[in-house]
């Protein structure tokens, strides 16, 4: 197989060939290896093979998170110590960048806006929608469209989304849907991605608008789940359907509502794409996201980038080590 490698590497056949030789020697090669290392197992004592032979089946998964998740972690931790073009040793003065420089709480200030309103809102409607959908003879119909900008990327829906918020000067023709609308009724056109801090909001509605559908379908799910007899039992004893959403369905689905929202935040945390394709960080709408990718690869200062990243990470993993946790719990009950 390294063989093989070398001479696609060094190769001057044709591209044609080398793509069908590396498509075979990528899958066959693979499986050769699988086939051969489970003989090798299995021809140890049972005591080792039951140790060494899960690691036949994950071990090349945990090779590629390792080589492509665990190490390029660890360098961007080291790479956080040391000053923009990575040479000279600075301990901590990147982190103290991180939380002393106006930019970066600006997008401290804005993520924790993304994370209140944006995630908050998207589990509202999508259990709203959810229980509503649940009692109407249109649900699947109703469900479908709501889903349906799921199937839209973050960059394809800030694309979208930049036809809704277009502005153009007065006196010329508006092909942005909202001030269309508002010059229809003789108003002046709006810039308003431009404007502060509604912009920021603006932006959060294309999140929700994305995200409102899956908190939908699983919360959906998870109502279906909810005894029907125990709903008729509180209404015979008189209490309203608002008293039944609250005190029955909202406890039950209570583990399905937490995980949805866990899901949506770690989105949240890491949101770049729509404030990249929409504004570019102007206007004060900067994110930790946008902030990491500029330090890295505008002002091409690699130690600022990597600090960024590292408190990104650090954010992100309390979220997700909960997250783990209900999601161990519920499949342990």
């Amino acid at each position: 197989m390294w063989l093989i490698f070398i001479w696609l590497r060094d190769s001057k056949a044709s591209k044609p060939v080398i793509a069908v030789v590396a498509i075979i020697w990528g899958v066959g090669g693979v499986g050769l290896l699988f086939v051969i290392s489970n003989w090798v197992v299995e021809q140890l004592p049972m005591k080792w093979m039951r140790f060494l032979q899960p690691y036949v089946f994950v071990g090349p998964a945990l090779a590629i998170l390792s080589w492509y998740l665990a190490i390029p972690t660890f360098r961007t931790l080291v790479l956080s110590l040391y000053d923009a073009a990575g040479v000279n040793f600075v301990g901590l003065d990147n982190y103290i960048f991180a939380f002393t420089d106006a930019s970066m709480l600006e997008s401290f200030r804005n993520n924790s806006l993304w994370l209140v309103v944006g995630t908050s809102m998207s589990v509202i409607l999508g259990l709203l929608i959810a229980v509503l959908a649940d009692r109407s003879k249109f649900e699947t119909i109703a469900k479908s469209l709501i889903f349906l900008p799921m199937a839209i990327s973050f960059v394809g829906a800030g694309v979208i989304w930049r036809f809704v918020y277009f502005y153009k000067p007065a006196g010329q023709q508006q092909i942005g849907l909202l001030n269309a609308i508002v010059t229809a009724f003789g108003g002046d056109p709006v810039g308003w991605l431009t404007v502060r801090p509604w912009n920021n909001f603006l932006l959060i509605i294309i999140l929700i608008w994305l995200q409102t559908g899956f908190a939908m379908v699983l919360l959906s799910a998870a109502l279906k789940g909810v005894p029907s007899e125990l709903m008729e039992a509180a209404r015979m004893d008189g209490a309203t359907e608002i008293q039944i959403f609250f005190n029955i369905i909202i406890p039950y689905i209570q583990g399905t509502i937490v995980s949805v929202s866990t899901t949506i935040l770690i989105a949240t945390l890491k949101i770049f794409d729509i404030v990249f394709v929409m504004t570019n960080g102007l206007y004060g709408t900067e994110v930790m996201a946008s902030q990491q990718y500029k330090q890295m690869f505008k002002f091409q200062h690699f130690g600022h980038g990597s600090a960024v990243a590292i408190v990104l990470l650090v954010a992100v993993i309390p979220v997700m080590v909960y997250n783990l946790k209900q999601f161990r719990e519920r499949e342990a009950f």
